[in-house]
């Protein structure tokens, strides 16, 4: 539905679930965590931690200079017209943006998106120029999700939205402008993961599955330690480090028993049905290698796959435009990629 509910409550701006830590007068330690909730303020540790996360992400902390930043995606790409989009889910609400080529007419393939931010934080407006350098330059109908964030909200919450999504779209995509017996997903980072996730997860739920998928240095292994790369370059990542991996994987997964679920991890899935795949990477992004390995178990399964990846790059290269020629070579890969699929 395009027209928001009466006072709504999205599902991204619900009060915290299970995940939310509470003092309970009847527990025989409540005298201390009383006394620690004076001392520091609040509570959790965990809380802390999230608060300086949030408050450093991107125009989060303190007004920027808009003369140091590239381009806004809004004066890129002029004739994309971006709107609301209200998917109903059973916690209520899913606030999507959509992101619709200029002149195009007819039913558009459709893109399901999950912004990236370590599951933590972040929105669709912060990739506003990825979901409308795609959406113009191939065609499409972007739908960029907005789903609950950890540590409120842990796995699999934000995957449950992004299901419910998909689910929609399928039996109600026609009415926004799309073609529903097209539905791609893509996202970055930590959506890359749920992207990466929602065929295998689609699946088991007995829906379709999306019928392609691009993953922008996605996580496919929560177990990343395993690999070479994340061992020499995490302890002095500035994009992605140890730390902050670590901090990702306790805030989203949280359960060491979950680190090889295949809706976490989906490096572990049954990849022999798994759609059409590209595959974005870093060359010295910290967790590269689990990209490689990821395209590698594709192809394996006899599945088609397409891995970019560009040298020297970090985590996130080709999020800002302008900045990085690697960056426009990423967006061609992913037209080479999408055009015998929609054309």
């Amino acid at each position: 539905m395009t027209t928001p509910p009466q006072t709504p409550v999205f599902v991204d701006q619900l009060t915290p679930g299970a995940a939310a830590s509470t003092i309970d007068e009847a527990d025989p330690a409540a005298a201390y965590f009383k006394l620690l909730a004076r001392l520091r303020s609040p509570l959790t540790l965990r809380e802390l931690m999230i608060q300086s996360v949030r408050s450093g992400y991107i125009g989060q902390a303190e007004p920027i200079d808009p003369a140091s930043l590239p381009p806004s995606a809004a004066e890129l790409y002029p004739d994309v017209r971006v709107g609301d989009l209200f998917i109903p889910s059973p916690l209520g609400p899913i606030r999507c943006q959509t992101f619709a080529p200029g002149a195009r007419t007819g039913a558009l393939p459709l893109l399901v998106y999950l912004h990236g931010g370590g599951f933590t934080v972040g929105a669709s407006e912060d990739t506003a120029y990825i979901t409308s350098r795609i959406a113009e330059e191939n065609g499409m109908l972007v739908v960029s999700v907005n789903y609950r964030l950890a540590p409120e909200w842990p796995f699999p919450a934000g995957l449950e939205d992004t299901l419910a999504v998909l689910q929609w779209l399928r039996i109600n995509g026609a009415e926004i402008g799309g073609d529903p017996d097209f539905i791609a997903v893509g996202g970055d980072s930590a959506g890359g993961n749920m992207a990466a996730a929602l065929p295998l997860k689609a699946n088991d739920e007995g829906a379709r599955a999306p019928d392609a998928a691009l993953l922008l240095c996605p996580i496919t292994d929560f177990n990343v330690e395993r690999h070479a790369s994340f061992e020499a370059l995490a302890p002095r990542g500035i994009i992605y480090d140890t730390a902050f991996l670590g901090y990702i994987r306790g805030a989203y997964v949280v359960h060491h028993r979950l680190w090889s679920h295949p809706h976490a991890s989906p490096a572990f899935g049954d990849l022999s049905t798994y759609p059409p795949t590209v595959i974005v990477a870093g060359g010295v992004d910290p967790i590269v290698d689990d990209n490689r390995a990821f395209a590698q178990k594709l192809e394996a399964a006899g599945r088609p796959v397409t891995l970019h990846v560009e040298p020297a790059m970090p985590h996130g290269f080709y999020f800002f435009p302008r900045l990085l020629p690697q960056g426009e070579a990423a967006f061609a890969a992913i037209r080479r990629f999408l055009s015998p699929l929609i054309a």
